[in-house]
C-alpha cells in the first residue's frame, strides 16, 4: 500500500457537505482507505479572488492505485459531485488534488507529483501540516512544517 496526501477544497453550495461527500466517496473506493484527515479551514480564494471563500482540508490515504489510476479516480469523484471545469482558479463545488504520493517525483502533462504549487499555498500547507508535518517534500528536502514556516516568513 502506498501513502498519498490529497488536498480538497470547495467554495460553491454546501461547502462542508461537499468536502464530506468527497471524503466518503474516496473512502468507499475499493483500493483507497482514508487514514487521517485535517481540520477544515476557511480560506480566501487563490488566483481569481473575485469568488466566494473556500473550505479546505487535507487527507492521508493508503492506496493500491498507481498515481495515474488515483488521478482518474479523483477526477471521476469530482465529476460525480458536480464539478464542471470552466475556468482556471474559478469557483468549484469540489477540487481534489494529489499533493504527495510516497516520495515520488513525477512530471506528466496531466499530473505533477508533488503538486507543483503546493509549497506556495498556505491553504494547502496549513491543513497538510496537521496530518503530515514531518513528511518531507521530495523536491525540496524540507518537511511540510518547514515549508509552511518559510511561507509565513
Amino acid at each position: 500500500m502506498a501513502i498519498a496526501y490529497l488536498g480538497l477544497g470547495s467554495n460553491l453550495g454546501d461547502r462542508k457537505g461537499n468536502l464530506e461527500d468527497a471524503v466518503d466517496a474516496l473512502d468507499n473506493q475499493l483500493d483507497i482507505s482514508v487514514t487521517r484527515r485535517s481540520d477544515i479551514h476557511e480560506t480566501k480564494p487563490y488566483g481569481n479572488t473575485e469568488q466566494p471563500d473556500f473550505l479546505n482540508m487535507c487527507l492521508e490515504i493508503e492506496t493500491r492505485m498507481s498515481p495515474l489510476s488515483l488521478l482518474e479516480t479523483v477526477l471521476g469523484i469530482e465529476h460525480l459531485l458536480g464539478r464542471v471545469r470552466t475556468e482556471v482558479w474559478g469557483p468549484r463545488v469540489i477540487d481534489i488534488d494529489i499533493l504527495l504520493y510516497e516520495d515520488l517525483e513525477l512530471q506528466l502533462d496531466d499530473l505533477s507529483i508533488p503538486h507543483h504549487e503546493m509549497h506556495k499555498r498556505g491553504f494547502v500547507l496549513e491543513p497538510l501540516s496537521e496530518i503530515a508535518g514531518q513528511v518531507k517534500h521530495p523536491g525540496f528536502d524540507l518537511t511540510i512544517d518547514e515549508l509552511k514556516d518559510k511561507l509565513t516568513v
